[in-house]
C-alpha cells in the first residue's frame, strides 16, 4: 500500500533519529506499508545507518534491529551453538514469503509487539537483551521478555529506538526445542512454545502467541507434571480470531509437554 507522505529522510547519525511531528521510523516497512497510517506525514529510514546485521559479541551474538529475517536465518553459527535450530523454527513460524523475509526486520517484529511475533519469541527464549537508544543520548538495556508488555505495547518511550539485541553465549550453547500451532494450516501462530536447557541444567520455558505478552518460567531441572501445571496456571490467554482462550490453553499444554520432553530426553 502506498503511503501519503510528504518527506523521506535517511538517518545517517543518531541525531537524525529525532522525529518531527508526523514522522515515523522506517526499517523493513512490511507492516508499515500493509495498511493505512493516518497521521504519518514523513518517514525516517533506519537502514541508512549501516548497522552490521549479525555479529559476534564476546561469546554471544549481537543482532541489529535492522537485521532482516532472511539475514538472521542465513547467518552461519558457531558449531558450539547447539541452540541455533531455534532460529529456523521461529523463522518458519512467521509463515511469510521469501520476499517478505528479505525486507522484514527483527527489530520491527519485536517493536510491533504482536503476540504472534516470532522474533519476540526467539529472542525472549534466548534471554536476549534489547539495547535501546534513549532520546537524551544515553543507552539502556532491557530483556526482550520484558520489553513487550501487551498487544501492540512495549516499554519504549517516545524518542527511544531499539539499536540491537544481545544474545548471551550460554543460551546459544543450550539445547532447544520449539513448537508452533495455528488454527488453520497457514494461519498466524495461535501458540508458540520454546524450551531451553542450559549447560548447568537450568530449564527455561517461553510461551508466546497464546498469551498477550511473552511468559517465561524457569526450573532448576526437568519439571514434574504438577510443576508444569502450576507454571501454566493463572496465565492470561489471548483471545482473537486466531484462537479462543480455552483452545489456546489446551494446545499450549500439549506443546509444552512436547518441548520439555525433547530438551530433557
Amino acid at each position: 500500500m502506498d503511503l501519503d507522505v510528504a518527506s523521506l529522510r535517511r538517518a545517517r547519525t543518531r541525531a537524525d533519529l529525532r522525529l518531527a511531528p508526523g514522522e515515523q521510523l522506517l526499517a523493513g516497512g512490511t507492516w508499515l506499508f500493509s495498511e493505512p497510517q493516518p497521521g504519518v506525514t514523513g518517514l525516517v529510514d533506519l537502514t541508512a545507518l549501516g548497522w552490521v546485521p549479525v555479529e559476534r559479541a564476546g561469546d554471544g551474538l549481537r543482532v541489529a534491529a535492522t537485521c532482516t529475517v532472511e539475514q538472521l536465518a542465513a547467518y552461519v553459527p558457531d558449531p558450539a551453538w547447539t541452540g541455533w535450530p531455534l532460529v529456523a523454527g521461529c523463522v518458519d513460524a512467521l509463515l511469510m514469503s521469501f520476499k517478505v523475509q528479505a525486507q522484514a526486520t527483527v527489530g520491527g517484529n519485536v517493536a510491533l509487539a504482536l503476540p504472534a511475533g516470532a522474533m519476540t519469541a526467539l529472542l525472549a527464549a534466548l534471554d536476549a537483551v534489547a539495547v535501546v537508544w534513549a532520546a537524551d543520548g544515553t543507552d539502556r538495556r532491557e530483556p526482550v521478555a520484558d520489553l513487550v508488555v501487551g498487544p501492540g505495547r512495549t516499554t519504549l518511550a517516545p524518542g527511544e529506538v531499539v539499536r540491537a539485541f544481545d544474545v548471551p553465549g550460554h543460551a546459544l550453547r543450550a539445547r532447544t526445542a520449539v513448537r508452533q500451532i495455528s488454527l488453520t494450516a497457514v494461519g498466524r501462530s495461535a501458540s508458540l512454545v520454546a524450551a531451553r536447557r542450559d549447560e548447568d541444567g537450568t530449564l527455561t520455558l517461553t510461551v508466546t502467541a497464546a498469551t498477550p505478552r511473552p511468559v517465561q518460567r524457569r526450573f532448576t531441572g526437568p519439571p514434574t507434571s504438577s510443576q508444569v501445571t502450576d507454571a501454566l496456571a493463572g496465565l492470561e490467554w489471548f483471545d482473537d480470531l486466531h484462537g479462543a482462550p480455552d483452545w489456546r490453553r489446551a494446545v499450549t499444554t500439549l506443546l509444552v509437554d512436547e518441548v520439555l520432553a525433547e530438551v530433557t530426553a
